[in-house]
């Protein structure tokens, strides 16, 4: 069973990757085509998701939901935000909704 730990070790390579910008990365290339081509890329990911989300098999929607995490992340890293980020605006909406509802769950 995965770890989520595993999300941060990723997003240190990711973040070496852009750093380093090795010619055989495909992190490195997406760096290189840019913000606009990488959202592209995380959009072509999303929709792949919705199909094996009304068509696929569990292991297809897990695959295309892989690429699709990995691509936001990196997206995440080339504008300067970070998983963590995304984490503590999830946590950040939670607390609100519990506030809101006198401390309920959500």
């Amino acid at each position: 069973m995965g770890s989520l730990d595993f999300l941060e070790e990723l997003e240190e390579v990711i973040r070496d990757r852009l750093r380093e910008m090795p010619e055989d990365s495909y992190t490195a290339l997406l760096a290189r085509r840019g913000v606009g081509y990488t959202a592209r890329k995380l959009g072509e990911e999303a929709v792949e998701t919705i199909v094996e989300a009304l068509q696929g098999s569990r292991e297809t929607l897990v695959y295309e939901s892989a690429d699709l995490l990995y691509h936001l992340m990196v997206l995440l890293a080339l504008r300067g935000a970070s998983i963590r980020d995304v984490v503590s605006e999830l946590e950040r909406r939670h607390k609100e909704r519990a506030g809101s509802r006198g401390g309920g769950e959500g």
